[in-house]
């Protein structure tokens, strides 16, 4: 009798251990499909950023390039035919 019920015992013992086993397993594969799931959505949005990120550098070439063409426009008008006193404030 004592032979069975130690194998008894040790046939439970080793399915508490396999099942805490599948359970942790399954945990494990749980998290991980979660933090698949955040790494897909940091992925998407660094990759907006970066498009956003590329469409304001070219925003601001477009702009400094603007801002040149006016500075040289204005040092090219002689002193005589451009004055600050005739330039009509922005609220007339």
């Amino acid at each position: 009798m004592n032979g069975n019920t130690q194998r008894n015992d040790s046939s439970m013992a080793n399915d508490d251990t396999l099942v805490r086993l599948e359970r942790r397993f399954e945990a494990l594969e749980s998290r991980l499909a979660y933090q698949e799931h955040w790494l897909d959505t940091l992925d998407r949005a660094v990759a907006s950023q970066e498009q956003r990120l590329t469409q304001l550098e070219r925003l601001s070439e477009l702009m400094q390039r603007r801002l040149r063409d006016q500075q040289q426009t204005l040092q090219g008008l002689d002193d005589d035919d451009y004055r600050l006193e005739d330039e009509v404030p922005p609220h007339y």
